[in-house]
């Protein structure tokens, strides 16, 4: 693999910490899970060094602070957790090249370590919540970067250099740009509730998912500041840092009306190096206006109602009397061929067949976190393909057939689940890595496999 560049957006939520959080901590597991997903691409990819820029580190207005400290060391203590620390080496070499080079290139900056006040090598929890996931073991050398009160051009050129510098040093490198969405998205908002919030991290997640990373720089100001976030800088600085990306969102949620997105993000020849990409391709179903089960016509409706006029169906009887009482199900989208949303429940979860496929269509068009809400004029061109899961049963690798099992891999509170019959999944073995890889479970983790058969209604 060439040097490229990792690029990971992370969240950083104390309570999202076991030891910070405990129980409450359940309220952020999608975000955890996640992260522990961008840790197992980070090991994949294996890095250099580590450029991790928090909105929470010390800064100034004017000027891009970097840290040239040797060493790192932070923890969680403000948050009741002081048993929660991490601590690095830091790359001293790359951090005094890429202040030279931004400073030849007439952007100021500081070097922490040369003013007090700043605490050089201390940590903030802005670096500790996404490093206590990326790489609590501190096997890798760090540097930490502050952005500024400069403009989004001044924070793409800093993205930018870094990626200059890392080729000039000969380094591998992965950005972490930490930092967290909208702040004032309910009444219960820490930083109260702002009508219109949500429209900031509709934007972010739409662009990230699209891959246009570089519109993130051109966010209106007004409304990043009705939203009091605090991750644009970062997220605008790690756009800098790559060329020809491709993303992948693995996480977004909003408990306590505050936003967290977690995605990871390459140059396309390390994203495929990778294989960060969930194999996005399979049977397809149900087009618009043809023949298909009437369970696939009752999805095509509840989402029709939901995204043209944003209505909410009642779940009707369904009149093929093979079709079980209660079930699991998923709902997959597919737009020109490709994937376009994805939504499942493995157990019921509502009182019949019926209500489980309206609500995971809607799910389906509206909050797979991979991809932005359909629009109406999508809708025509729309195909659906509706899996009623069977009962799993408990197996091992010996006894999966890709082509008509599904799988369910667990590991303690981490779950993950493939679908039987994928385009490009061809063996056991690549079904459990995609299915492992979708929990954050690492290779080497012990798990718990059953498989499932479904019944595909197109």
């Amino acid at each position: 693999m060439a040097n490229g560049v990792l690029g990971i957006i992370a969240p950083h939520p104390p309570i999202m910490v076991d030891a910070v959080g405990g129980r409450d901590a359940a309220m952020t597991r999608r975000s955890a899970d996640a992260m522990a997903e961008a840790a197992d691409a980070l090991a994949r990819f294996d890095p250099d060094t580590l450029v991790v820029m928090s909105p929470h580190s010390p800064g100034v207005r004017d000027a891009f602070v970097i840290d040239t400290a040797e060493r790192y060391q932070g923890d969680l203590g403000r948050f009741g957790a002081p048993g929660t620390t991490v601590e690095y080496t830091g790359d001293t070499a790359f951090a005094t090249s890429l202040i030279a080079s931004l400073e030849g290139a007439g952007i100021s900056t500081i070097d922490r370590r040369t003013v007090p006040r700043l605490g050089s090598g201390l940590l903030d929890h802005g670096v500790v919540v996404p490093m206590s996931f990326l790489d609590a073991a501190g096997r890798r050398p760090i540097v930490n970067l502050s952005p500024s009160g400069l403009d989004m051009s001044a924070h793409r050129s800093v993205g930018r250099m870094v990626t200059r510098v890392a080729a000039t040093l000969d380094r591998r490198i992965a950005f972490v740009a930490s930092g967290d969405l909208s702040h004032r998205l309910s009444p219960d908002a820490p930083a109260g509730f702002a009508p219109g919030a949500e429209r900031f991290d509709e934007l972010v997640v739409e662009l990230v998912v699209n891959g246009d990373l570089d519109g993130l720089a051109s966010i209106d100001e007004t409304l990043a500041d009705l939203a009091g976030e605090c991750g644009l800088r970062s997220f605008v600085t790690l756009s800098g840092a790559l060329d020809d990306v491709r993303t992948r969102v693995l996480a977004y949620e909003a408990p306590w009306g505050v936003g967290y997105l977690t995605a990871l993000a390459a140059d396309s020849q390390t994203f495929a190096a990778l294989d960060l990409e969930t194999p996005a391709r399979g049977s397809k179903g149900g087009r618009a206006g043809g023949a298909e089960h009437e369970i696939v016509s009752l999805a095509r409706a509840a989402i029709d109602a939901h995204v043209r006029r944003g209505e909410h169906i009642d779940p009707p009887r369904l009149t093929d009397t093979s079709l079980p009482e209660r079930a699991g199900a998923f709902v997959t989208l597919y737009l020109d061929g490709a994937l376009r949303g994805c939504i499942g429940t493995i157990v019921p979860t509502t009182g019949s067949l019926a209500a489980e496929v309206v609500r995971n269509a809607i799910q389906a068009a509206t909050a797979d976190p991979r991809f932005a809400r359909l629009d109406p004029e999508e809708l025509d061109r729309l195909e659906i393909k509706v899996d009623v899961l069977n009962p799993p049963e408990q197996c091992t690798e010996a006894d999966l057939d890709p082509a008509c099992h599904g799988v369910i891999v667990v590991c303690g509170t981490r779950q993950g689940l493939l679908l039987p019959d994928l385009e490009g999944v061809d063996t056991p073995e690549r079904q459990l890595e995609i299915a492992r890889r979708k929990a954050g479970i690492g290779s080497h983790e012990p798990v718990e496999c059953h498989r499932f058969t479904v019944d595909r209604y197109v």
